[in-house]
């Protein structure tokens, strides 16, 4: 489980590390390019019912913490619909990774959840 932190004293976010690997790439391709967006989730099953969505801005620290220490091998098809989603006036929502009857390399399909602790 990865985790995501947001401004000074923000609530850390927690997101599984596949899936903010994927994330990790669009939103610093979009902050490179100095645009402000949302992201948005659902909130897991262990969590309240709901969602979450946070405005990011290049000018507020953003850091990813990762617990694998390897990279994660990124699907191109996946970061290109959550590029197509940054692009949209409603921002980036995390979705989970579309399979085409592939697993991924450790024989798992990946889940996008997050939370905020």
């Amino acid at each position: 489980m990865g985790t995501i932190y947001y401004g000074g004293g923000a609530t850390p976010i927690d997101i599984e590390d596949r899936a903010l690997a994927h994330l990790k790439v669009v939103i610093a391709t979009k902050l490179r390019r100095g645009e402000s967006f949302t992201v948005s989730w659902r909130h897991p099953d262990d969590q309240p019912r709901g969602r979450s969505t946070i405005w990011l801005h290049p000018s507020i620290p953003l850091r990813f913490v990762f617990d694998d220490p390897e990279p994660a091998e990124l699907s191109r098809e996946w970061m290109e619909e959550l590029a197509q989603s940054a692009n949209s006036s409603g921002g980036i929502m995390l979705v989970a990774e579309h399979f085409t009857g592939e697993e991924s390399a450790d024989g798992e399909r990946a889940d996008a959840t997050a939370h905020a602790n």
